[in-house]
């Protein structure tokens, strides 16, 4: 695979297993234990309508993004990480518009995420792609820490 490319991950890859373990270790790095999908991993990837995007950068997962589409109206961005050396260089918004395209193509009329006020750079990002906040959802990741609720809506005529 050429380096910087992001691939949608597929169980039968000849590379599931090293993709999915730099994977889980960003996870527990990035995410409070109790924030965070290590342990359900394979659960997650496992749900039918769910799909991870990757990106390597000489050989390691610099960056992902977990989305899913519950309904054939919305999609949710469940999860954007990307390693702290790999910060600042656009890979979290390459991995986010190709997470909206993705979900595009499943004609959804709405995307929607929770991100941590506190995360100033992950809001910034959201808002530069569109995304807008709904509202504060109080005690959402534990009982000192909120949430924005953001979403991203499709004119019904693109």
């Amino acid at each position: 695979m050429a380096t910087g490319v992001i691939v949608e991950i597929q169980r039968n890859s000849p590379n599931w297993g090293t993709v999915v373990e730099d994977i889980v270790k960003l996870e527990r790095k990035i995410f409070p234990k109790h924030e965070s999908l290590a342990r359900s991993f394979d659960a997650e990837l496992r749900k039918k309508n769910s799909g991870l995007l990757y990106r390597e950068v000489d050989g390691a997962v610099a960056g992902y993004v977990m989305y899913s589409w519950p309904s054939s109206l919305s999609a949710s961005i469940t999860k954007l990480a990307v390693r702290d050396a790999c910060r600042k260089q656009g890979y979290g918004e390459a991995l986010l518009t190709a997470a909206i395209q993705k979900c595009r193509t499943r004609n959804v009329q709405r995307i929607t995420l929770h991100v941590d006020p506190l995360r100033t750079p992950a809001v910034n990002l959201y808002k530069k792609l569109g995304f807008k906040i709904d509202n504060l959802i109080e005690g959402y990741y534990s009982s000192d820490r909120n949430a924005y609720r953001m979403y991203l809506d499709f004119d019904a005529s693109q």
